[in-house]
């Protein structure tokens, strides 16, 4: 267990540390443009981000090598474009940094690539803030399963009942709800107020900047 006084923060990562909206749409118009049919929606693709990408994308592959092929030319583009279209939220360097100061053992749970999610922490200057990263290929089920959660939990000796899940996606707090730790859902992220809550977050956040007091407000974890 952990023996310091703080909970853990998990965060998601596109969509509550970083904008990557833009990148993620592109990529994926990149992924099907030729195609004559069967391309998601805008609305469709946003609805899936937090999940991973192949589960987004097979709906829409008529087998498996065609699942393979319009990954690669997902991943080629987001690669090509990553830094062009990756930015951080306002406030998040200034916040996440606050909390490292306060002690606060945090990570990274993100259906995202772990190499182009440690990349992206890396470019928007946040990677010192987290000595973990779980990315898609570090658990065999991903969120809205517990696992992902429970594994940052574990490898940052923390307890359920002393962490909190800062996600902007209902695939977030239902993973973190699964996980039974306290979630926290992000309302500057693509998803509305409505669908966040038909999830179920124990509370909601209109600003990162938020943050430290709302931690203030929780009842202070108890003793290992």
């Amino acid at each position: 267990m952990s023996d310091t006084p703080h909970r853990a923060i998990l965060f998601d990562l596109d969509g509550t540390l970083v904008d990557t909206i833009a990148l993620l749409l592109e990529s994926v118009r990149h992924a099907f443009e030729g195609r004559p049919d069967g391309a998601p929606t805008t609305a469709d693709w946003i609805a899936g981000i937090g999940t991973p990408l192949a589960d987004q994308l097979r709906p829409y592959s008529a087998d498996e090598a065609d699942l393979q092929s319009l990954t690669e030319r997902y991943r080629r583009y987001q690669r090509a474009n990553h830094d062009r279209l990756t930015y951080c939220y306002p406030d998040v360097v200034a916040t996440v940094r606050q909390l490292h100061e306060r002690g606060y053992p945090m990570a990274v749970v993100t259906s995202k690539a772990n190499d182009i999610a440690l990349r992206t922490v890396t470019y928007v200057g946040l990677a010192q803030y987290f000595p973990v990263i779980v990315g898609v290929e570090s658990t065999s089920r991903h969120k809205p399963d517990p696992e992902p959660v429970q594994f940052a939990l574990e490898s940052l000796g923390a307890r359920p009942s002393d962490a909190v899940f800062v996600g902007d996606s209902p695939h977030d707090v239902r993973s973190g709800n699964a996980a039974g730790v306290t979630t926290i859902g992000a309302l500057w992220g693509p998803f509305s107020r409505a669908q966040l809550e038909a999830a179920h977050p124990s509370r909601l956040l209109e600003r990162i900047g938020g943050l430290p007091a709302l931690l203030d407000s929780l009842p202070v974890p108890a003793a290992a």
